[in-house]
């Protein structure tokens, strides 16, 4: 009888326990600072969380003026059949930022990310001390991609590791939220790699994203294979260190001219001389030179294609912080369609 009443028990304040864990959407808007409801709306009376809503507030608000709605605008103009897509899109060396491959690909029903930073945990927040929360720290690792467009990888991984908040996962969560979408599940996957799939809603169909802590150097492996499983693709390359210009990584540059219906990417990706026969590249923007350690992957024959007509970008992209020394690529294995006489294209450069 004892043990009957102390089974019962157990379940009750197991479902008790249950019904009063936030959603995995109330721990996104938490992280995310922004408003939530349910059993972590409390915890926003907290000084330290109203201060973080505040800065990430503040950031997403210069975030959407400066690149989010610029580069949806210029999509919808240059790119429209991509930015329409439900292709998978392919971010190699992306960590967790979600955010660009979302703003240039916003009905892709698979993004694939790969990166070298850990997966990370998302505890019960309601769990968890206030004074361990540590969302300056999510804030922290976040704070160069909302200034600039792009991770720096040193400070961020210092700062993924702190706290009970730590890796890619907390950043996925927060950049679902801020861009509207609803996470409905996240599961821990370890084919073809170590990584996440979360299955979020806010369009018409419900998309998926994976996150795959995986070393893209080296040819073909289990990890491409199973993107190739899932082509056509459309890719993005961002700050990519210069890695596709060597022999290390030509089995992941490879995979991306096989498998991509398109490319986007700065020319810190692929170079322009790798493109073969029957790719399109169209350049926008200006090229301006790197300096120190990436001044020795400078492209005469980029430098020439662009120099042909220049003109601003409109928006930052890679390692250029201005919105005026902005480049993008535009690569293409098949012709792009011409556009509505009414839509205002960038000018652009080909090598055809």
């Amino acid at each position: 009888m004892i043990s009957r009443t102390l089974t019962a028990l157990l379940l009750l304040s197991a479902s008790a326990l249950a019904q009063n864990a936030p959603t995995l959407d109330e721990t996104a808007h938490f992280l995310a600072g922004m408003p939530v409801t349910g059993v972590l709306e409390p915890l926003t009376h907290d000084p330290a969380w109203q201060e973080h809503a505040q800065a990430m507030n503040e950031a997403w608000t210069r975030k959407e003026h400066q690149q989010i709605w610029p580069i949806r605008q210029w999509m919808q103009a240059n790119a429209p059949q991509y930015h329409r897509s439900n292709d998978t899109v392919f971010y190699m060396f992306s960590g967790p930022d979600f955010l660009y491959a979302s703003i240039f690909f916003p009905l892709s029903s698979n993004y694939v990310l790969a990166g070298l930073e850990p997966i990370g945990n998302v505890p019960d927040l309601a769990q968890v001390p206030p004074e361990m929360l540590h969302a300056d720290s999510l804030r922290n690792s976040m704070n160069s991609i909302l200034r600039f467009q792009y991770f720096i990888t040193k400070e961020m991984r210092t700062d993924l590791g702190r706290g009970n908040i730590s890796g890619t996962l907390p950043i996925l969560y927060v950049f679902l939220a801020r861009l509207g979408y609803t996470i409905v599940d996240v599961t821990h996957v370890t084919t073809p790699a170590e990584g996440a799939k979360i299955t979020f809603s806010g369009g018409e169909q419900p998309q998926t994203l994976y996150y795959f802590k995986t070393d893209l150097s080296g040819g073909n492996n289990a990890f491409l294979r199973w993107c190739a499983a899932r082509r056509p693709g459309l890719s993005l390359l961002k700050a990519a260190s210069f890695l596709l210009h060597g022999d290390g990584f030509s089995g992941v540059r490879n995979f991306l001219l096989q498998n991509s219906r398109v490319i986007i990417q700065d020319d810190s990706a692929i170079p322009l001389r790798a493109f073969p026969k029957g790719w399109k590249v169209n350049c926008y923007g200006r090229y301006v030179p790197h300096k120190d350690e990436f001044q020795k992957y400078y492209q005469p024959d980029l430098a020439a294609l662009v120099s042909q007509s220049e003109a601003p970008l409109g928006f930052a992209f890679g390692y250029h912080w201005q919105k005026e020394d902005g480049l993008l690529m535009l690569a293409t294995s098949e012709a792009l369609p011409a556009l509505p006489a009414e839509e205002q294209p960038q000018k652009v450069r080909v090598r055809k």
